[in-house]
């Protein structure tokens, strides 16, 4: 474990290398690149061809991974353990939901790791034993069963959300308001268009221009809509309507 990443996620005896390429995936897409497989079912899963194919880009997360023969082995430098387990148990450390440990946990120096267990045994009580929390996501009553990489993925969403989380990235094109003068020429086009078709008569146009003139205000027209707005006055129209300002 690193100071920048300060997180482990451990597989027991995972049994599909897609769950592994998966995981991968679903570690990097939040920041977390520290993954160790306890006993997998194939020695050469982080290499595999269905590993590599499910990973989609995450194969620096796998060229680093480690594969080793016992749990003890994954553990070195973890002061807390996280058990991924859906099943209560009557022993063993108390269980909670994600979020719930999550907010307080993050405010602490652990390096924490997350353990799941195989897609066919889940976890055993003796693993589940050793862990200082046991998590449990928030699922149907009905039917709470989730694929080996989509319990990754949530647990590793919610884990860094509570360690500030990323910002959103801006579009990455700013849009330009129109003025109100660019509104008041599409008002004035549209009028024109709207005569001309017969849709607006001029002796009783009661209060359909400054209806539309509230429409475009909330919606805040961009200078691109304003062109737009414009073609389809000068489709209506059939080309009579005024030229562009």
């Amino acid at each position: 474990m690193t100071a920048a990443d300060p997180t482990r996620f451990i597989l027991l005896n995972t049994s599909h290398p897609g769950n592994v390429g998966a995981t991968a995936r679903a570690m990097k897409v939040m920041g977390f690149a520290d993954l160790v497989l306890v006993a997998p079912r194939y020695d050469d899963v982080l290499t595999h061809a269905d590993t590599l194919a499910m990973a989609s880009g995450a194969t620096d997360v796998l060229e680093r991974a480690r594969t080793v023969a016992t749990l003890d082995e994954a553990l070195d430098g973890v002061t807390y353990l996280c058990a991924t387990a859906m099943t209560p148990r009557d022993f063993g450390p108390a269980t909670h939901a994600p979020r719930d440990l999550f907010e307080p946990l993050a405010k602490t120096q652990h390096t924490v790791a997350f353990l799941f267990g195989s897609e066919r045994f889940g976890m055993s009580n003796e693993d589940v034993y050793r862990c200082h929390a046991c998590l449990s996501i928030p699922t149907h009553p009905d039917y709470g069963s989730l694929n080996l990489s989509q319990a990754v993925q949530l647990i590793a969403y919610d884990w860094r959300q509570a360690l500030g989380g990323f910002a959103v990235q801006p579009r990455t094109k700013e849009a330009h308001l129109a003025d109100a003068a660019a509104v008041q020429g599409v008002l004035d086009h549209w009028e024109e268009a709207l005569v001309a078709n017969g849709f607006l008569d001029p002796q009783a146009p009661k209060k359909l221009m400054p209806r539309l003139n509230q429409l475009f205000n909330r919606a805040q027209l961009t200078r691109e809509e304003v062109h737009i707005l414009r073609g389809i006055a000068r489709f209506m129209g059939k080309g009579e309507g005024k030229p562009d300002a």
